[in-house]
């Protein structure tokens, strides 16, 4: 009776996000509603809350975790964006053809969720975007295939994906034979929706060449883009070294980046220096998105504690259907719930040796299935929020595109598996 509650509310929660603009409330309140309810019903269900709540701070530090990072990340592009630091980068793209800008983009995307991860990739890929494409939809378009590109991206990289990170660290794959199996796959992947995707792009672009403060000099610009990206590439490294979190990396990159600023802008006027602030960056993160971040997780914690994730995944080891198949399933149940509880279940369940093919496939599915909808990886539900773009939207124009490429991919690796 509790499980099926659970997942009960679990699946209205799910249905008020998809219907946001029709109820015009903002999803982040059903997203919070949906995760508490989820707790309570199961506290209420159960005769031992100690064990509950002993569960719920284990899943919130990991949650905390996510929501720092994702914290740290957002105010140090802003910090960038205030100083009109990306113009780097744009005063390079000369082109204005929309063809073109989606593949410069969605290539970028692609290459740097491999060294970063797929949620910082979104981050800065959607700032970097604004200043090239000025008309709201057919950016809305291009970002939609650069989530795809960013999960695509980061499937081929130990530290490039979430789960492709978790069975890393397993010892279930090698960093060397991850990169030489899946790269191919995850360019299929990507490069078949964007190529189908630009068709849908025609003409040039209207760029958006906005200065917001005029009393930042050249040389500020790049010092603050300069140090805000390595802070960023440093993340990877300062995991390894360290065995902290990245959340610690993005935090240590915020803070020296943060002392940069204040000393650099010490000479200026008080106005000056509060508008270049990370006080400034802050406050025009994106906090419904990191709410919504919260929920979300915060209910798919509840499945996980409750057992319906591992039974899920355990059911579909029973149906006595291919292993390719299993992990296919596996895969597109990921764009609804985390792919970390699935992965996790997967690894209690089988014990194939190092770099065994099962491994290679389920961290190519559990990374790219995730795009198929837009809330089924930290990357979309990044710029789902940054972007407010809908549910419905992204299922009428990107979904297909992405199943297309995830199929695409899928074909991919089995083949070459036959073919060696």
């Amino acid at each position: 009776m509790m499980l099926s509650a659970i997942v009960l509310t679990f699946i209205v929660g799910y249905l008020l996000i998809i219907l946001e603009k029709n109820i015009s409330v903002n999803k982040a309140a059903f997203s919070l509603l949906t995760g508490v309810l989820c707790w309570v019903i199961y506290i209420l269900g159960s005769n031992n809350p100690e064990l509950i709540n002993l569960q719920l701070s284990h899943h919130i530090s990991e949650i905390a975790g996510i929501l720092f990072f994702l914290l740290g990340a957002m105010t140090i592009v802003e910090l960038i964006d205030l100083h009109n630091g990306f113009e780097v980068i744009t005063s390079l793209i000369t082109t204005t053809n929309k063809r073109k800008l989606l593949w410069i983009i969605s290539f970028s995307a692609f290459f740097l969720s491999a060294i970063l991860d797929n949620l910082t990739t979104a981050i800065i890929m959607t700032s970097l975007s604004r200043k090239l494409i000025g008309d709201k939809h057919e950016r809305m378009y291009v970002l939609g295939i650069v989530i795809i590109a960013a999960n695509a991206g980061g499937v081929w990289s130990p530290i490039g994906d979430v789960t492709t990170t978790m069975l890393w660290m397993n010892n279930k794959i090698t960093a060397l034979n991850i990169i030489k199996t899946l790269f191919l796959p995850g360019l299929v992947c990507f490069a078949l929706p964007t190529f189908l995707a630009s068709f849908k792009l025609k003409g040039h672009t209207e760029r958006i060449e906005k200065k917001e403060f005029s009393s930042v000099e050249k040389r500020e610009r790049n010092l603050v883009f300069f140090t805000g990206i390595a802070a960023l590439l440093f993340v990877p490294a300062f995991k390894n070294s360290t065995h902290l979190p990245p959340y610690m990396g993005v935090l240590f990159g915020l803070a020296i980046l943060w002392m940069i600023t204040e000393i650099i802008h010490r000479k200026k006027e008080t106005v000056q220096k509060e508008q270049l602030s990370v006080a400034s960056a802050i406050q025009k993160t994106d906090v419904p998105s990191i709410l919504f971040f919260l929920g979300i997780l915060a209910a798919i914690a509840v499945l996980d504690c409750t057992g319906i994730l591992k039974g899920l995944a355990h059911g579909l080891n029973e149906t006595n259907a291919n292993q390719n198949t299993i992990v296919l399933l596996i895969g597109l149940i990921s764009s609804i719930v985390d792919n970390v509880p699935l992965v996790a279940a997967g690894m209690g369940m089988y014990d194939f040796p190092t770099d065994h093919s099962f491994w290679e496939f389920l961290a190519y599915t559990t990374g790219t299935g995730g795009s198929c909808l837009i809330i089924g990886s930290a990357a979309g539900v990044a710029v789902m929020g940054l972007e407010d773009i809908s549910f419905t939207w992204y299922l009428k124009n990107i979904s297909w595109l992405a199943l297309l490429g995830f199929v695409a991919g899928s074909g991919v690796f089995i083949l070459n598996l036959k073919m060696c």
